[in-house]
């Protein structure tokens, strides 16, 4: 079975930039850079038929480069809970076009199409019982704000799951260079 994702891997400088800002809250647990990526599509276990096959039809994607800039944080869990920090990603219109164009060639090989809103992030860190409460955090570092990237690619990730965590690898590549035949 292969664990997948696909999603946007930003550049170094901008890992680094994100790197920076994973201090200051104690009990969080801080992403690696491995694990610093934006999320088109979670798609889980499959076997390695539906494997290639998703591989396949994520060639398919016809979608333009995209000028990303990460900017704010975000919190995810119920509230007095939080189970991890972000760091959101603009512009969402692009991001969210991208995502449901692999949403779409994603069901045509048997997917189900995720359902939830799709909010483009980074996460940061994850966060237990044991981390200090965030409000500070969060104000503190509430006007982040990165340089631009060009996302002119994305990848298609296997998650490989460890007594010492989970590692990342990107098993394909897809260019983001050719404009939807949709949207013209």
């Amino acid at each position: 079975m292969h664990r997948l994702f696909v999603a946007i891997r930003p550049p170094r400088a901008t890992r680094e930039m994100l790197i920076d800002l994973m201090e200051g809250l104690p009990g969080a647990r801080w992403q690696d850079d491995e694990h610093l990526h934006l999320t088109l599509r979670f798609i889980g276990e499959v076997d390695g038929h539906r494997a290639e096959d998703i591989a396949a039809a994520l060639g398919r994607v016809a979608h333009p480069p995209i000028e990303v800039t990460l900017s704010g944080l975000g919190r995810f869990g119920k509230p007095g809970r939080p189970r991890a920090l972000w760091v959101g990603a603009e512009p969402r219109a692009p991001l969210k076009a991208l995502h449901e164009q692999v949403n779409t060639l994603l069901s045509t090989v048997g997917l189900e199409p995720e359902r939830r809103a799709y909010l483009p992030h980074v996460t940061i860190a994850r966060l237990g019982s044991g981390t200090a409460p965030i409000d500070h955090y969060l104000s503190e570092n509430a006007g982040v704000a990165l340089p631009p990237f060009r996302a002119e690619h994305f990848g298609l990730f296997e998650s490989t799951l460890s007594h010492q965590g989970a590692s990342y690898a990107m098993i394909a590549r897809y260019p983001l260079d050719r404009a939807d035949p949709a949207a013209g």
